[in-house]
């Protein structure tokens, strides 16, 4: 598995060269697909310096950022399109223009305080994936848990992946959570979340606190259901990584977390998102499930544009990733080009396997 660390030097590599070489202009017409999805966790005003300790910052990005994001798309011909138009616009073989579509994961409070007032101003559809569980307010939002307690321990002890680690500052700090969160994550989800919830206990953080604080609630949810622009969609019931767990466990959250939303939100959500969504926590059993279960499209965040060949694998689309530490006009241009996903997906235009 490759680290956090090292990927945010190969992405940071890669939008250099992207941009030193002009390669996002002159590769654009051979690399970018018909349409593009792309991935927003939270928006936000940036409240960390540089610097800080700050290990989920790549999933919040500012308000102004997203602003310049949709100014972008618009800029480079894109047209926003709500989730429901990919199934056609695939099928016609993607003739009509380049189009963008706009996806939310886990169901953020700030989505509606900070993000709707600028895809409002842009009059921009988009996409939220609404997780039953937190907006329920019992979910477990493991990678915060983890982030939190590191935050007030000056050691992190867990003895379930064989690491006794300082954390005196904030290097030392984002060190050890990138090991943490590496070795949990290679483990059964089971063991992740029993030792995020131990470690939060040990820091004093009441995990069961977090997604009360963050997420959106039901009764906020209902009411934005009433926007014309906005999809509520499906994130399964718990946010597990769906591939880690059993054919039962898995078409639990995948099936069950449909109706529990229709009954909640008066209407069955058409869409749906894979939690974490790479190859380790999505594949082929678990794409099978979301079709079975009637979604109309699924998302991974297998990074890569879409391509008229997506046509016949609507519940495995890829999505492209708009990461909060690289909030920059340079990488917003090399991903919407598509130039970074030729080497990462070794020329493939489709990955499902």
């Amino acid at each position: 598995m490759i680290s956090a660390t090292v990927r945010h030097r190969l992405f940071h590599a890669g939008f250099t060269a992207i941009a030193a070489s002009r390669a996002d202009r002159w590769l654009a017409p051979a690399a970018r697909g018909c349409g593009v999805i792309l991935t927003f966790h939270h928006v936000r005003p940036d409240e960390d310096p540089p610097g800080a300790f700050a290990p989920n910052r790549l999933l919040a990005i500012t308000p102004d950022f997203l602003d310049r994001t949709l100014a972008a798309l618009r800029a480079g011909g894109f047209a926003i399109v709500g989730l429901s138009e990919v199934p056609g616009r695939l099928a016609a073989g993607g003739g009509a223009g380049p189009f963008a579509v706009l996806t939310f994961d886990d169901g953020y409070r700030d989505n509606l305080e900070h993000a709707r007032p600028v895809l409002r101003r842009h009059g921009a559809p988009w996409t939220l994936f609404v997780t039953h569980d937190f907006a329920e307010g019992s979910g477990r939002l493991w990678w915060i848990e983890l982030e939190r307690a590191i935050r007030r321990l000056d050691r992190v002890r867990l003895p379930e992946v064989g690491l006794d680690l300082p954390a005196t500052d904030a290097a030392g700090k984002s060190a050890a959570f990138a090991a943490a969160y590496a070795a949990l994550r290679a483990g059964p989800e089971a063991t992740l979340r029993a030792a995020t919830l131990r470690l939060a206990g040990e820091a004093g953080i009441d995990a069961g606190a977090i997604a009360r604080e963050l997420c959106l609630p039901f009764d906020d949810l209902r009411a934005l259901a009433r926007d014309e622009a906005v999809t509520l969609a499906a994130h399964t019931l718990s946010h597990p990584m769906l591939a880690k767990h059993d054919d039962a466990a898995a078409r639990r959250e995948v099936v069950e977390g449909r109706a529990l939303l229709a009954a909640r939100l008066g209407r069955s959500p058409e869409h749906f998102s894979y939690p974490v969504g790479d190859p380790g926590s999505a594949g082929p059993r678990d794409f099978a499930l979301a079709r079975e279960a009637g979604y109309r499209t699924a998302v991974t965040t297998r990074p890569g544009h879409l391509f008229p060949q997506h046509a016949g694998h609507l519940h495995a689309l890829p999505r492209v990733s708009v990461n909060g530490c690289f909030q920059t006009d340079a990488a917003l241009r090399a991903l919407l080009s598509g130039v970074p996903f030729l080497a990462w997906n070794r020329g493939r235009r489709v990955n499902v396997g």
